[in-house]
């Protein structure tokens, strides 16, 4: 993860399915075949689809957006932020290492375009009633981990077991609707689940576990954080790592997954590494000399101004910007709840109302953002505009007691306009100020606010010195509110275990949000995750009203109930405050040594540029780099 001008932490079961932001939604059979069995009629077929039909019929060669005759070889290479110190990602100890999952096969995984859907891996095909109280995987007998052993369903059991019961805790909210999981023999696994559950997703949430090695663990220990690498089914092995410095995976010749159509024309690179680097301004540095392929740019300054430099003026690195079809709007400082000081939402609206989005866009960022809005910006179905609706009434109006009256009062809240010529803008900071007296925070003799006798104090957490001029001019409005405000720059590996037991005030995090969001939001949003250590619900939001919204987008049955309820949801959240909103641009801003070929030109799929698994390393580009002495 990054933490600079776009910090990106996806919010899915930690799997294949990660990378396709495929959401944990509703199950509609596409192209299926119902038939009588003992329990009763069932749908059986190869994958699943939220709300509507697959695109793809179970006679398919491959994904449209892939290049099915892609060559294989040659290295994706890019960077990281930070550090690392262990390559097991699904426990709390240790900080993985970036693409550690890499090592791991599913039952099912998605794909690029469609957020709702999913296809069977190593499941060659499911069944489950529509109920959907239950559903069988039917594994394909050929599916083998790295060592030759057999995928089993014993090892999918494993699986489940030792990640609820001693994988990261958020786990335990993952699979908290889980009944019971019954091997029925080798390759045939059953789970059940609790029918008071949102049973919408649930058969995805199964899908989605990553397969761990039964026989494996017997002699190694899950809990313990290490560098030895994990035996996985996945495509890639581990090549070679340096502690806190760089990792790479190999392409295997053997994976028993290549020909699949699910995998066909992915998986290109017979390597992929990760460079890491605590300081972004180096990490572009080494880009121009070349220590690895390709970059996405998140600094608006480098971006504007970094990128004039020989290797790219001579046409041996290539500049582009590329549109993203993802919602992009969660991006924020946000508050740490758990803090009495932030009780009050008005604190925390006046505390917003310091940050001149405005002043740093024109001064700092070159004029290339806007203004985040919504959790669900760049997403024109799910982000609530103007008053609530009547259908957004109806599931508001029972729940009304946990929520500010604003949101039945008020148009849904955007963040009011500062003056982009004055980064103290003085009628902001007057409206500020008045909601913090309002509030009981008043000055004392010594300028700073006081309540009940206690001072006003604020440290914003950051691991990033190139973040330092977005905050340093925020804590200098603060202080002018008379908030004794502080940023505190500490190295990755102390801002990791920071956030993981929630020490601090205030702190920047982004989530790339689903398109077909469910029962995942409780991670980010809900009661039952609010103190887990590790958890994802960074500001600490519990609120019965909230949870119970969830559960709302999480049983919705057709997709207008779904975009109904999370209009719903995103207005309350915006109304309570529980961050300020940062900024979005909606697009892909990348670099890269042009040593690549893809399979499209200026619009990748709707989901991810997929450019460390669809993309392909171009001999002939590479060739006349190297000629060039570019490479």
């Amino acid at each position: 993860m990054d933490r600079h001008e776009a910090r990106s932490q996806s919010i899915t079961l930690p799997s294949r399915v990660k990378p396709t932001a495929v959401a944990l939604g509703a199950l509609v059979l596409a192209f299926a075949a119902t038939f009588a069995s003992a329990e009763g009629d069932t749908i059986e077929a190869h994958g699943v689809s939220t709300f509507g039909n697959l695109k793809y019929d179970a006679d398919y060669t491959h994904f449209d957006y892939v290049n099915p005759d892609a060559p294989k070889g040659g290295e994706f290479s890019t960077w990281a932020f930070g550090t690392f110190d262990s390559l097991t990602p699904y426990i709390l100890k240790g900080n993985a290492a970036a693409g550690a999952s890499v090592f791991y096969d599913t039952l099912m995984s998605g794909n690029l375009e469609e957020p709702d859907a999913m296809y069977g891996l190593v499941a060659e095909s499911l069944e489950y009633p529509e109920n959907r109280e239950w559903v069988i995987f039917r594994m394909r007998p050929e599916a083998q981990f790295s060592d030759g052993s057999p995928v089993r369903a014993q090892d999918v059991l494993f699986s489940y077991n030792i990640l609820k019961d001693k994988g990261r805790p958020s786990f335990k909210t993952t699979f908290q609707y889980f009944k019971s999981v019954e091997v029925i023999d080798d390759h045939t696994i059953k789970f059940t689940f609790d029918p008071e559950g949102p049973l919408r997703e649930l058969l995805m949430t199964a899908g989605g576990i990553p397969i761990l090695s039964e026989a494996y663990y017997e002699t190694v220990d899950f809990t313990e954080s290490s560098l030895e690498p994990p035996l996985g089914s996945g495509a890639y092995l581990l090549d070679s790592v340096e502690p806190g410095k760089s990792v790479t995976y190999k392409r295997r010749d053997d994976y028993w997954a290549a020909d699949l159509p699910i995998n066909v024309g992915q998986n290109n690179f017979d390597t992929i590494k990760f460079e890491y680097f605590a300081d972004y301004t180096t990490a572009f540095e080494a880009f121009k000399g070349g220590a690895y392929l390709f970059r996405e740019e998140y600094s608006s300054k480098v971006w504007g101004t970094g990128y004039d430099f020989p290797d790219l003026n001579a046409g041996y690195v290539q500049k582009e910007v590329l549109p993203d079809g993802r919602p992009s709007g969660t991006q924020g400082f946000w508050f740490n709840l758990r803090r009495d000081k932030f009780s009050d939402p008005r604190v925390r609206e006046a505390i917003g109302m310091a940050f001149n989005f405005e002043w740093s866009n024109e001064s700092l960022f070159y004029g290339l953002y806007n203004r985040t809005d919504s959790f669900w910006e760049n997403s024109p179905t799910l982000e609530a505009t103007g008053m609530p609706s009547e259908a957004e009434l109806a599931i508001l109006e029972p729940l009304r007691e946990y929520f500010p009256e604003t949101v039945f009062t008020e148009e849904a809240y955007v963040p009011a306009t500062s003056k982009a010529a004055d980064l103290a803008d003085r009628r902001a900071l007057r409206r500020a100020g008045k909601m913090l007296e309002e509030a009981g925070w008043v000055v004392g003799d010594d300028g700073f606010r006081y309540k009940d006798g206690v001072k006003l104090e604020i440290e914003v957490l950051n691991d990033s010195p190139s973040f330092d001029r977005i905050i340093n001019p925020y804590i200098e409005n603060l202080k002018r509110l008379g908030i004794d405000a502080s940023a505190n720059r500490v190295d990755p590996a102390e801002a990791q275990e920071r956030e993981k037991n929630f020490d601090y005030d205030m702190v920047t995090q982004r989530f790339a949000m689903s398109q077909t969001p469910g029962d995942e939001l409780q991670q980010i949003f809900g009661s039952a995750s609010v103190d887990t250590p590790g958890s994802v619900n960074v500001a600490g939001l519990s609120n019965e009203g909230v949870d119970k919204l969830i559960r709302v987008i999480a049983d919705a049955k057709t997709r207008e109930e779904l975009d109904v309820a999370v209009h719903a949801l995103d207005r309350v959240l915006r109304a309570m405050h529980i961050w300020v909103p940062q900024w979005t641009k909606g697009t892909h801003t990348i670099a890269y040594r042009d040593v690549f070929g893809r399979p499209y030109a200026d619009n990748p799929p709707p989901l991810s540029m997929g450019e460390s698994s669809i993309w392909w390393w171009d001999e002939d580009k590479a060739q006349a780099l190297r000629d060039a002495g570019a490479l």
